[in-house]
């Protein structure tokens, strides 16, 4: 007996930068434990979502087109189920992102949030880094120059203009922090939280893991950064997560990251059923 009808959107290839593979193998292999849990789930890409003007009340979803954003808020609005919420995935827009973690004490790298075309000069001094990492700010990162690391400010400076000349309105600044970048996925309402070193198993989109080089794995509480990811969901609205955090050496750590679903890509075979065991909590919880 069919659990009823659930539509998924696959993400636009064009915003899977050097992970187009891995983003579309755990979409797979959700919608596969969706339908063995009794789900008829009908696949769609972004574009086809759109233009095929879809009005289904159970959707997941890992978009990232502005239109189909657009379309899936209206969806929601009128009371449709959508996980990651479009609301959510507007969210981890950088510049949002780091607004709403820093206004909510979430453990976060000092930062700023800036127009392309202002000088940073004065607030970078008031930071006191060593270094800074400069981050497009109005859209997630989709080419390896919408990231990039400057060892100094007159450096920050230059590639802020960059940024402006490519059309760019805002930038964060974060600073750099010393430590062990560790990558993390996690799913909201279940138990599933995966934490490794992205730099010992060559794990990269754009190859910045190098900065922070070989992990001391200094030790910390895994439940206490789990507790962070989580809470950082709620604040962001996302219930299928991952991104990254620097461990310092006295176990401390910020959350220097955070996306809606990402690839999966060292433990997608759990994940994946954690994920749809997350969505059919939401689905099933609105049934009722």
């Amino acid at each position: 007996m069919s659990k009823g009808k659930l539509t998924g959107i696959k993400r636009q290839t064009k915003y899977s930068p050097n992970h187009i593979g891995n983003d579309g193998t755990i979409y797979n292999l959700t919608a596969q434990c969706l339908r063995d849990m009794g789900y008829d789930v009908q696949d769609y890409t972004e574009s086809e979502f759109v233009l095929s003007d879809i009005k289904d009340k159970y959707i997941f979803d890992m978009a990232r087109d502005k239109s189909t954003i657009k379309w899936l808020k209206h969806l929601e609005d009128t009371g449709s189920v959508v996980i990651n919420s479009a609301y959510g995935i507007e969210n981890c827009t950088r510049g949002k992102m780091t607004r709403m973690l820093m206004d909510n004490k979430i453990p976060h790298p000092e930062s700023i949030i800036i127009d392309c075309n202002e000088d940073p000069t004065e607030l970078l001094e008031e930071m006191e880094a060593n270094a800074y990492w400069i981050k497009r700010g109005d859209f997630h990162a989709i080419h390896r120059e919408d990231v990039a690391f400057a060892r100094s400010i007159t450096e920050a400076r230059e590639i802020l203009k960059e940024f402006a000349f490519r059309g760019i309105p805002n930038a964060v600044i974060n600073e750099h922090l010393v430590g062990d970048l560790v990558k993390f996925y996690g799913v909201a309402d279940t138990d599933f939280f995966y934490h490794f070193y992205p730099f010992d198993l060559s794990h990269s989109k754009f190859g910045l893991e190098e900065i922070n080089g070989a992990a001391n794995q200094y030790p910390f509480s895994v439940d206490a950064l789990k507790e962070a990811c989580d809470k950082a969901g709620e604040i962001l609205n996302i219930k299928i997560y991952g991104g990254d955090c620097v461990v310092a050496k006295d176990g401390s750590f910020k959350i220097i990251d955070f996306n809606d679903w990402p690839s999966f890509a060292p433990c997608r075979e759990q994940a994946a059923s954690k994920i749809a065991e997350c969505i059919d909590k939401h689905v099933q919880k609105n049934l009722k």
